[in-house]
């Protein structure tokens, strides 16, 4: 495998990302243990969480997820050997969002306190706060910076038009740039991010770290019917991709799969590392056997015609 930059940072990444929204709520801490064990034993370095997660498992509050990520780093001793990106901006319990000075400074010291850490290599906005003006944000930004308790900043499910709005303030300002983006992005949901995101990020050289890379675990080849629904706690959230245009995208992933040995979800996670403006997508996984899939799909190089056949069966326009 070979490391990313992410951005215009210092920060190099190997192309797959942890998403920690399962820590806390599909496995408990002993298990995602484990499973970290697992993953930065297989070269990786790179975990993303958020503030927020899990907060939606019953009796959970929000921060569950980093409090088993901080003490995981501290129970065994891996601080330094890995890349730690959270997020602020979703409001637990509510759909309000926000991106306030005041907001930020306390979450940021319960992020810390939770991750047991002095510094956060990643920090972004997990949501568009229209409320604050994009200057407040940044600049309480930079003064976490100064303060050595953020390194790097960067924004997930903005528009277009607002992540260019905050880039171009960034400038005018010299306030900290965004240097990475997370949008919703894989095989059967491309057109959000392809038809206006993917521009902006190219010309501003920033790094994408997507989620949602293998659609709730539909492109792991897992979920082919209603019946297959109750197969996981996200199989619920599988049943929108049932449909012509999601079969269509499994059997490709099925004949290109043949081709390497590999299962879909290797071949869905290798199409997004293929992409060029794709720094490092996010996946997760609740046993050591679907660990495999990631490491196969970070050494995996497709063919552009392997890949050609992928583009076509989830061609959006």
């Amino acid at each position: 495998m070979e490391k990313r930059k992410l951005g215009n940072s210092d920060l190099f990444v190997y192309p797959i990302t942890f998403g920690g929204n399962v820590f806390g709520w599909t496995i408990d801490e002993r298990k995602s243990f484990k499973i970290l064990d697992g993953f930065t034993d297989a070269g990786f370095n790179f975990i993303d969480t958020a503030d927020s997660y899990s907060h939606w498992a019953p009796g959970n509050k929000g921060g569950e997820s980093e409090t088993i990520i901080g003490n995981w780093m501290a129970d065994r001793k891996k601080r330094q050997q890995v890349i730690i990106a959270t997020k602020v901006g979703s409001i637990p319990g509510s759909k309000k969002k926000s991106l306030a000075k005041d907001y930020i400074l306390k979450c940021v010291d319960d992020s810390l306190r939770r991750l047991k850490t002095d510094y956060i290599d990643l920090y972004q906005s997990h949501y568009d706060d229209p409320d604050t003006p994009i200057e407040d944000t940044l600049e309480i930004y930079d003064q976490l910076i100064k303060a050595g308790k953020i390194r790097w900043v960067g924004a997930s499910n903005f528009s277009a038009a607002r992540l260019t709005e905050a880039l171009e303030t960034a400038q005018k300002l010299s306030l900290p740039k965004y240097q990475t983006f997370q949008p919703e992005y894989n095989l059967y949901k491309r057109e959000g991010y392809e038809k206006d995101l993917e521009k902006v990020v190219t010309e501003n050289q920033l790094g994408v770290i997507n989620y949602y890379a293998l659609a709730s675990g539909f492109l792991s080849g897992k979920y082919r019917s209603a019946a297959d629904l109750n197969k996981s706690q996200r199989g619920e959230g599988v049943k929108s991709y049932l449909d012509d245009r999601g079969f269509k995208i499994l059997a490709a992933l099925d004949q290109v799969s043949e081709q390497y040995n590999a299962n879909p979800a290797s071949i869905a996670l290798a199409w997004l590392i293929a992409r060029p403006s794709v720094t490092a997508p996010i996946a997760s996984v609740t046993n050591l056997t679907q660990l495999e899939d990631l490491v196969k799909a970070a050494n995996i190089r497709l063919n552009t015609e392997d890949i050609a056949i992928l583009d076509q069966a989830s061609a959006w326009s």
